[in-house]
């Protein structure tokens, strides 16, 4: 089973994730990717080729449907791209989120440049596995 890479973002920061992906695009072709549904649906309004996950938003219980995939080791790591200034209502299950990923050891980065150090690391390590 090939693990998927979590993106989510708040609505301030969906511009931001987005730039980032298209700018790896490459690297992300052929990989499974999952998201919270508005951050799917903005990706796609985009126009990114990439084939996305959707889970529920995170407001109807998406953080926890990626929690539980986090616990069952479906997923390889999260980029979430978060917005320092909002709180959620739902923000226990972003911290659930995230203390899932701390148990699992899986890797989490909440802005761009977290975000180039973990793909820069994945691809160093898929490089010493060939």
């Amino acid at each position: 089973m090939e693990k998927k890479i979590c993106v989510i973002a708040h609505d301030s920061m969906k511009p931001a994730l987005v730039s980032f992906l298209k700018e790896r695009e490459q690297w992300l072709w052929n990989r499974k990717l999952v998201a919270t549904g508005l951050t799917a649906d903005f990706m796609e309004h985009e126009s990114m080729q990439l084939d996305i996950q959707h889970v529920n938003p995170g407001r109807q219980g998406g953080f926890k449907e990626l929690e539980t995939m986090v616990n069952q080791g479906m997923i390889a790591m999260v980029l979430f791209f978060r917005d320092p200034e909002i709180v959620q209502d739902y923000e226990a299950d972003i911290v659930a989120l995230v203390k899932a990923c701390i148990k699992h050891n899986i890797p989490l980065a909440s802005n761009p440049a977290s975000a180039e150090l973990l793909i820069v690391g994945m691809i160093r390590m898929e490089a010493s596995r060939k």
